[in-house]
């Protein structure tokens, strides 16, 4: 596989925490997303944005009312853009390991007029992990932010400081920790702050330990359509957000039906070859999802 993003790439997220990427997949990938989420969640409309002036952004439930885990009963692309192969790579050089989990993905949908979107800066590892991040970047995880409608300053693009730029604020996570709602800490980063505003495939990626906040959608019937993916390492369990097993009402075969052997280890499911698979399991799994193409391990059984 030619690989769509550079070394510079992965060196600058393991340094400032997050980077922006164009080119990881295809106009026809873009705009089979983009149609698979209008279909989900499409038969919203924007209306008049809510705006409120009162300098004290906040983060509520409705700034979620369209963010939902895969799968979803719709074409393989939504639901398996989230373990894109230019994302496992990339997941796997940026966290040094050929061993990835795809532990957290959603759809997301934001249409002007449902709710003010703006909200203070914050870390993700406040519901990515129940300690805190890890020193060594590839002991953390990677976050995937990625765009499928383009989206300018007026649709809600993510904000974010750089590692880098909140280094320069002295103890500014210890002093998050201590008092987070304290607003004297978002004047500090707000002259660092950043956008990820970009064209339908923009990516952005970044660790659970880098300050981001929503900024609000403020013209009128608009929208913004976007997907999160999230990898750790493979025996990472200091974090964790996705138990994939407790959905299994959701149409999983079109995943099983459609996705690499690659793609399904990124969900925990073991790899042709290993001693998990024999002819149990095997003839199981396949009463499980009877159009699942298992010849793969089948032939790696019986090579066994």
């Amino acid at each position: 596989m030619v690989k769509h993003y550079s070394n510079s790439d992965v060196e600058k997220w393991r340094n400032d925490g997050a980077v922006i990427i164009e080119g990881l997949f295809s106009p026809k990938e873009i705009q089979s997303v983009h149609k698979d989420i209008d279909k989900v969640f499409g038969y919203k409309k924007g209306g008049f944005p809510i705006i409120k002036n009162d300098g004290n952004p906040l983060t509520i439930e409705e700034q979620f009312l369209n963010f939902e885990n895969i799968p979803f009963d719709c074409s393989p692309a939504l639901n398996l853009i989230g373990v894109h192969p230019q994302l496992i790579s990339l997941a796997r050089d940026t966290l040094s390991t050929s061993d990835v989990r795809l532990y957290q993905s959603q759809a997301w949908a934001k249409f002007s007029g449902e709710t003010n979107f703006e909200q203070t800066f914050h870390c993700d590892y406040g519901n990515h992990t129940l300690t805190v991040p890890s020193k060594k970047i590839t002991q953390n995880s990677i976050t995937f932010l990625m765009y499928f409608s383009d989206v300018t300053e007026e649709h809600g693009p993510a904000h974010y400081v750089t590692r880098t730029d909140s280094a320069k604020i002295d103890k500014i996570s210890e002093k998050f920790i201590d008092n987070s709602s304290d607003v004297s800490l978002q004047k500090l980063l707000a002259p660092y702050e950043k956008t990820t505003a970009g064209i339908a495939g923009t990516v952005f990626a970044y660790g659970i330990d880098i300050f981001h906040r929503a900024t609000n959608i403020t013209k009128p019937g608009a929208y913004r359509f976007a997907v999160t993916s999230c990898f750790k390492k493979g025996k990472n369990d200091t974090i964790g957000y996705t138990a994939w097993p407790f959905h299994q009402q959701k149409p999983w075969n079109i995943i099983f039906e459609n996705a690499t052997p690659d793609q399904l280890s990124c969900f925990g499911v073991p790899m042709p070859g290993d001693p998990f698979w024999d002819n149990d399991t095997i003839r199981l799994a396949n009463l499980r999802y009877p159009a699942w193409d298992m010849a793969e391990y089948k032939m790696k059984r019986k090579l066994k």
